[in-house]
């Protein structure tokens, strides 16, 4: 595993957090642009996590030159930045980027981020509600989410899953699941967006209170951010890639489940 930060505090404390929560890892740290090229040159990497800002360039060069790096060229790349929100706001992650943490959620999250894409655990009995109108997709879909041990309530359009959410909203704020996933384009008149909507909106409910998940095959980068103002937590691009499904879900629903850490994220 690579750690790229232009920091040595935080190099050492990146690297202390993967050594102790991952047994027999092996951390290469790096300095800059320069010595993470070298350096992928001369071993085998499973993930890189960059920060944005280098002494000689960004964390997308680091992202560039992992995805041509010969043998490497599609391990995972996450970006570790106080900017990626606004960055995946923005969305000028750039493509070969393969995912972004917040570091203001702190080391523990990053280290149940981690986690996620190279040993993944899930999390028993947490439920997903998931919109999908393709009798097909929400088959496969539900599978592979069944198969991490999480329950799957399945609806087919954006009116079911707003009257769901209302039949279960209770006094104490419950919000009835503990996740959202739905497709954007939905069959009738309501689409993913009116679910965000009526999440965020009408029941009220933060980020860490109910995660959502938007699944959508739109490549426009101005409508990806736009669901990201609304209020989504993260975007799932098709064709859904079912490792990169699963770890955004199971980290949504970890991070949903440690305690506070900052007002912006409730």
């Amino acid at each position: 595993m690579m750690v790229v930060d232009g920091s040595r505090l935080v190099r050492k404390l990146i690297r202390d957090m993967l050594e102790r929560e991952l047994p027999n890892v092996t951390v290469v740290t790096c300095d800059s642009v320069a010595d993470a090229r070298k350096r992928l040159t001369q071993v085998v990497i499973d993930l890189v996590t960059t920060s944005l800002a280098l002494p000689d360039g960004d964390g997308l060069a680091v992202a560039d030159a992992v995805r041509n790096s010969a043998g490497q060229a599609y391990i995972p790349v996450i970006v570790v930045s106080g900017e990626a929100q606004a960055r995946l706001e923005a969305r000028t992650l750039g493509g070969d980027v393969t995912d972004y943490f917040d570091k203001s959620l702190g080391m523990g999250a990053l280290a149940a981020f981690i986690r996620g894409y190279v040993q993944p655990q899930t999390v028993p009995g947490a439920h997903v509600l998931y919109v999908e109108d393709s009798r097909v997709v929400a088959l496969a879909t539900k599978r592979m989410l069944e198969s991490q041990a999480l329950r799957v309530s399945h609806v087919s359009s954006a009116e079911d899953a707003i009257k769901w959410l209302d039949a279960r909203a209770s006094d104490d704020d419950a919000p009835g699941c503990d996740l959202v996933l739905t497709d954007l384009y939905l069959t009738g008149q309501l689409t993913g967006k009116d679910v965000l909507r009526h999440v965020r909106n009408h029941l009220g409910h933060g980020k860490r209170r109910l995660p959502v998940l938007v699944m959508t095959g739109d490549e426009n980068t101005k409508n990806q951010t736009e669901l990201i103002q609304l209020g989504a937590n993260d975007l799932v691009l098709k064709p859904i890639e079912e490792r990169l499904l699963i770890t955004k879900t199971l980290f949504q629903l970890r991070v949903a489940a440690l305690p506070e850490t900052r007002a912006a994220t409730a």
